[in-house]
C-alpha cells in the first residue's frame, strides 16, 4: 500500500534529506565555530539529527488518528467481533509501516545526507546492537502513547485537540527537536519521570556515542519499564471503553 505511490515514495526520501540538511545549517550557525556545545560536535550533533529522523520515520505511526476514525465511525464495532485483539492488530500494523519507512525511506535519505553533509556513522557492533533494541523500545513507547490517546476516544467522542496536542509534546519532549541536555535544568529532572525522552533521545544519543555504555545500559532500561508501566492504563482503560462503547455512525 505504501509503495502504491511512487511520487510520494520518492519525495518521501527526499523530504527526509532536506529535514536533515535544514538542521545541518541551523545547528551550524549555533555553533559558529564552537568545538562542542552540552558535550555534543557538530559533527555528533549532524549525526544526532540524521538519527532522530530516522528514528521517527521507524517509531511514528497514526494509529491514533486512525482508532478516533474508526470510533466515531462506527467501525470499531466490526472490529471488536473480529478474532484477534484490536489493540494488538493496530501495533503489529503500526510495526509493518515503521519497518517500511525505516528500510525504505530512512536508509536511502541517510545514504544520500551522508554524502553532503558530515554524518559519522560507527562501525562498533555493540552500539549497533543497543541502539536497535533502544529504537525498537522507543517504538512500543510512541504507540503505547498512541494507543491511550486513541482509547480517549471512547470517553471524549472527539479528542483530535488531544492527538495534535499529543504529537507537539512528543516532538518537543522527545529530544527530536533539541537534545535534552540543551533544556534548562531544572527541565530535565522534570523529564527524566516522564516517558519522552525514550523515544527519541534516548536512542540517538547511543548511536552518536553521546551516552557511555553503562548510560546506554540504564537508558535501555529505563525504556522497558516505561513500555511496563504504559501498558496497564491501556489495559484498565480498554476494560472501561468496551462497556460504555457509543456508536456515534456508520
Amino acid at each position: 500500500m505504501m509503495l502504491a505511490y511512487r511520487t510520494n515514495y520518492y519525495t518521501g526520501i527526499l523530504i527526509y534529506s532536506i529535514n536533515i540538511g535544514a538542521y545541518y545549517f541551523l545547528w551550524a550557525a549555533i555553533y559558529s565555530g564552537k568545538q562542542h556545545i552540552e558535550g555534543l560536535s557538530v559533527t555528533q550533533m549532524t549525526t544526532y539529527v540524521a538519527v532522530a529522523w530516522m528514528a521517527r520515520a521507524f517509531y511514528f505511526n497514526n494509529i491514533d488518528r486512525e482508532m478516533a476514525v474508526e470510533i466515531m465511525e462506527g467501525k470499531v464495532a466490526i472490529e471488536l467481533i473480529r478474532p484477534y485483539s484490536y489493540l494488538g492488530m493496530k501495533t503489529m500494523q503500526g510495526l509493518g509501516e515503521g519497518i517500511f519507512r525505516l528500510l525504505f525511506f530512512s536508509v536511502p535519505g541517510l545514504v544520500i545526507a551522508s554524502f553532503i553533509f558530515p554524518v559519522k556513522f560507527t562501525w562498533n557492533p555493540t552500539v549497533w546492537g543497543l541502539f536497535g533494541i533502544s529504537i525498537l523500545l522507543s517504538f512500543f513507547i510512541n504507540t503505547l502513547l498512541n494507543l491511550l490517546t486513541g482509547i480517549t476516544t471512547f470517553f471524549l467522542f472527539n479528542n483530535s485537540g488531544l492527538i495534535r496536542a499529543k504529537r507537539v509534546v512528543i516532538d518537543l519532549f522527545s529530544g527530536l527537536l533539541l537534545p535534552m541536555s540543551f533544556f534548562p535544568g531544572w527541565a530535565q529532572d522534570v523529564m527524566k519521570y516522564l516517558p519522552f525522552q525514550g523515544i527519541s533521545y534516548v536512542p540517538s544519543m547511543i548511536f552518536t556515542n553521546g551516552f557511555s555504555h553503562q548510560q546506554a545500559i540504564s537508558a535501555i532500561w529505563q525504556q522497558f519499564v516505561w513500555v511496563l508501566v504504559l501498558i496497564v492504563p491501556i489495559q484498565l482503560l480498554w476494560i472501561l471503553a468496551k462497556k460504555q462503547l457509543i456508536i456515534q455512525g456508520g
